[in-house]
């Protein structure tokens, strides 16, 4: 019989399922898994205060920084109906120990679920209700603060306060509109610091902050079209103005199936620009998942009768003590052998770029049994760890059939019988296709098991909170001074002739009204500034650290100072990377240091005449434009801020051309 190759597997089941790269994929590509996607777009607002008590927001603490620590362990409750929460339940079995850090400066014994709430920071709540009217949802018309459970212990109470403030709204994308289901307030949850073993840490200066997520329906059909949501809702937050920015500060939840599949939760995700690549490869996985359970189904017709058999090994089988396992055995680990009857294949079988079913197991090994990897290996390990021969007796050992598959695992004693659990209820997942999950992105597209997917029934009412009413006067009020919509902005920018490759960054840094203010205020070009702020203003960012005191305004009073001394703009490309660093410095100090002196246009083309015969005796091309290039180039520092440069051009030319028609 032909010796079983996982590696040709993999690539037999990745080209079975028509994986194909996210730069290869078409339209047809994604009509053909059935891909659809919606999102849940968390934002930090700018608030002074925290959402339901009166600690500052937006204090954080970078260094191992805190006062007091915290111990919890979640247990699980039953419901009014006498059953348990899936989400609670696996919890649970994790044992986990929650640890908080606390820093007096940013918590309070609200946060530590010591004390009733604060009323909601009314502040918050005017900005929430402000972009919910941005996104054309229709107002509630009084606000019921819920309770919605948070199991994972990144909130020490169990549970987030949330209220719902607006529902059934839409944005404009470029080619299609995006339905929104609702808009919701709530606090932040903890920063989590570690994860190792039973040992979660968290720290609580986050927690509690203001926060709002838009939920869109799952009516996006391609990737580029989820990010180009996730974008336009980032850009609407953005505009008002009042919402925080930075690292962390707006977060995705992207909600992911396929034709077929479930609902993934992708959790967490910090990057826009990773949204195309990680719902690519989600929708696949998934589609990988529904052919794993088209062939085990074939495979194994009833699966009910169908048993995995488990074997311990120990210092009794000298036999099976290859280096790995005793190395496992001598740290006081158990280890334990599998035999999957008639999943060969399965194991091997293409998930993700890198990744197999295999995969999908020991994942699930690390959060619910809290086994830290490395924690198994497998007969169809794309790198082994036992030999070929040492295998043999592995399989020998279970008595196992050639269609067959084996695992053998290895962790502390204690966690064992969950292991064992988990290990066989993930296989006995595959035979129904795609489990819920919330699963954690990375940078390049995969994902690994996070937790299972909360149920529908994790929201009830806050006894805590009463109702607050919204009059239509409020409403009306906070209507009447909203920014311009996003997809107005897109319009701006086009007739101004802004270059299309700066619009990202605009809207993103919400400088669209500074591109207005200056131009209106100054008589500066619109497209000149969006140009200037879309492409050296944003070389300036990446290149050099502000100071702390450097503000948008700054930029403003630079192009008024240029108007007022009636310069042209174009000395705000050297006054801005000093003004960026030093932003306290007063402009006539900027222009001292930058070398700046005032020169009319006849002192500019005085040295023409000059500089035309140097060019004569030092250049072997001698063309009129030759000619004129070189010496734009030698009075080029100098006119910068005095003249335009296209202005002094032509009078360049007009001279050469008269006086040195030879050249």
């Amino acid at each position: 019989m032909k010796k079983f190759d996982p590696h040709r597997n993999y690539e037999k089941t990745r080209k079975a399922i028509g994986y194909v790269s996210r730069n290869e994929a078409t339209l047809k590509d994604y009509k053909r898994i059935g891909f659809k996607s919606g999102l849940e777009v968390h934002q930090q607002l700018k608030t002074k205060s925290k959402l339901f008590c009166r600690c500052p927001a937006g204090i954080y603490h970078e260094n191992d920084d805190y006062n007091a620590e915290l111990i919890r362990h979640m247990r699980p409750t039953l419901s009014e109906l006498g059953v348990y929460d899936g989400t609670a339940l696996m919890e649970f079995r994790t044992k986990k120990e929650i640890h908080y850090r606390i820093n007096n400066k940013t918590a309070c014994t609200y946060e530590v679920d010591d004390t009733p709430p604060f009323p909601i920071d009314r502040e918050a709540l005017e900005i929430a209700l402000e972009i919910s009217i941005l996104s054309k949802l229709n107002i509630v018309g009084e606000v019921h603060i819920t309770r919605k459970q948070y199991l994972d212990g990144s909130i020490p109470t169990g549970f987030q306060r949330s209220a719902i403030l607006g529902v059934e709204g839409e944005i404009q994308l470029r080619k299609k509109k995006i339905r929104l289901i609702q808009l919701s307030i709530e606090e932040d949850s903890c920063r989590e610091i570690s994860d190792i073993g039973h040992v979660r840490v968290y720290k609580t200066d986050r927690l509690g902050m203001p926060l709002i997520e838009t939920v869109t329906y799952p009516d996006m059909e391609t990737p580029d079209e989820l990010a180009e949501a996730a974008e336009y809702i980032r850009f609407l937050n953005r505009s008002t103005g009042k919402v925080r920015t930075g690292i962390g500060a707006g977060r995705e939840d992207v909600n992911v199936s396929c034709e077929g599949g479930t609902r993934v939760e992708l959790k967490g995700v910090a990057h826009n620009k990773w949204i195309p690549d990680i719902s690519h490869v989600e929708c696949f996985r998934q589609y990988a998942l529904l052919n794993i359970r088209k062939i085990i189904n074939q495979k194994i017709p009833e699966k009910d009768k169908w048993k995995i058999k488990s074997l311990e090994i120990d210092f009794s089988h000298p036999d099976l003590l290859f280096k790995p396992l005793r190395l496992a055995l001598d740290n006081g680990f158990s280890v334990y052998a599998f035999n999957l009857p008639k999943c060969q294949g399965i194991l091997s079988h293409f998930t993700q770029p890198g990744y197999v079913f295999a995969n999908e197991i020991s994942d699930r090994l690390k959060v619910i049994a809290c086994i830290e990897k490395p924690n198994m290996t497998y007969s169809e390990d794309l790198t082994p760890v036992l030999t070929g021969k040492e295998f043999e007796k592995i399989v020998h050992f279970l008595d196992a059939d050639p269609e067959d598959a084996q695992i053998i695992l290895w962790g502390p004693p204690a966690d064992m019988p969950t292991a064992l659990e988990t290990v066989e209820e993930r296989i006995r997942m595959a035979f129904d296709g795609v489990p819920n999950e919330t699963r954690k992105t990375f940078g390049d597209g995969t994902n690994i098991f996070e937790r299972v997917l909360p149920g529908r029934d994790r929201m009830y009412p806050d006894t805590d909170s009463e109702p607050i009413p919204l009059a239509d006067d409020q409403i009306k009020m906070l209507g009447d001074k909203l920014p311009v919509l996003i997809s107005e902005r897109y319009h701006q920018l086009r007739e101004w002739g802004v270059p299309e490759d700066t619009y990202n960054y605009l809207l993103s840094k919400n400088l669209v009204p500074l591109i207005e203010k200056i131009s209106t205020g100054f008589g500066f070009s619109p497209k000149y500034i969006g140009t200037f702020l879309g492409h050296t203003f944003k070389s300036i960012v990446g290149k050099k650290k502000s100071h702390k005191n450097f503000s948008y305004e700054k930029i403003w009073a630079m192009f008024g100072f240029i108007a007022k001394k009636k310069m042209q703009p174009a000395i705000a490309h050297l006054m801005l990377p000093v003004i960026y660093e030093y932003p306290d410095m007063e402009f006539g100090s900027v222009l001292t240091i930058i070398d700046f002196r005032k020169y009319s246009l006849n002192e500019l083309i005085a040295p023409v005449d000059f500089l035309a015969g140097k060019f004569k005796q030092i250049r072997f091309t001698k063309t009129e434009k030759a000619a004129v290039d070189w010496i734009m180039g030698q009075l080029h520092r100098q006119a910068i801020g005095n003249v335009m440069l296209t202005e002094l051009r032509k009078v360049v030319e007009e001279k050469i051309r008269k006086t040195y028609n030879s050249i």
